[in-house]
């Protein structure tokens, strides 16, 4: 048997929304370098998304790209019909694409949660609607979805994208009990202040300490790195973990442990 057909993933079909970039650029490639073909999804930026295909077929796996507001429904619709006609079904589904409207409380506007809602949230259930008979064809599947530490605890300007990760992380196990019958293992996981090129920004422009004082306040000593929560998003969507259901994984390094 060659190395390639012992890969845990060969012949298996992976979508990954919002992966052009950070971590779900990371997820992506980590399932292409493990044997899968994989299905890149971006709205606003089509280089990034070009440029992550590009590597994935480097692998010498097969790469999609396919454009799609995740937060409008004829869009998921869309993009679920450019998959299973590239493909004809789906093995893993992985929710990583998000947005919101930072700002108070207090300040926040309709627009700012249904935009948030839309695309945080409701787009797992309809997506998971059009997923699950991709995934039935082939004998079942693994759905995973990137939530954050804002879903339970309170972060500054986070009340609307706080509110979306709190709904998607109850669909997530609502979804783990309806679609435990047809074999499709559903969970989330939580990653804790990653250090992508999104963060770096933020740092050189709005708080030039952030990168330091969070890393002071990791116990494991580092800043998660994407590939970490890629690793984590993996394992998820292996045959060994498929007695974890409808949870929550936080990938943080202990960040949240101590109380402050």
């Amino acid at each position: 048997m060659s190395e390639y057909a012992t890969l845990p993933f060969t012949n298996k079909i992976a979508l990954v929304t919002g992966s052009g970039r950070g971590i779900g650029r990371s997820i992506a490639l980590h399932f292409a370098r493990n044997g899968a073909d994989v299905v890149v999804n971006f709205f606003r930026n089509r280089a990034p998304a070009e440029e992550t295909a590009a590597e994935i077929e480097k692998l010498g796996r097969r790469a999609l790209v396919v454009k799609a507001d995740v937060g409008d429904i004829q869009d998921i619709e869309r993009l679920f019909d450019e998959v299973e006609k590239a493909f004809g079904g789906l093995d893993i589904f992985i929710h990583n694409a998000a947005s919101g409207y930072n700002r108070p409380a207090m300040q926040q506007k309709p627009k700012g949660w249904d935009w948030t809602m839309n695309i945080n949230a409701r787009s797992l259930l309809f997506a998971a609607q059009r997923a699950a008979p991709l995934m039935a064809k082939r004998g079942g599947g693994y759905i995973v979805s990137i939530t954050s530490p804002g879903s339970t605890r309170v972060l500054p300007e986070y009340v609307v994208v706080g509110a979306s990760k709190a709904a998607l992380e109850a669909l997530t196990r609502y979804l783990a009990i309806e679609l435990a019958a047809q074999n499709i293992v559903v969970n989330a996981v939580a990653p804790g202040v990653v250090e992508t090129d999104a963060l770096k920004h933020f740092n050189a422009v709005n708080d030039p300490s952030l990168l330091e004082h969070s890393t002071a306040a990791t116990p494991a000593g580092r800043l998660v790195m994407p590939e970490d929560v890629a690793n984590v998003v993996a394992f998820l969507c292996t045959p060994a973990a498929s007695m974890i259901r409808g949870q929550v994984i936080v990938v943080d390094g202990g960040y949240l442990l101590p109380v402050n």
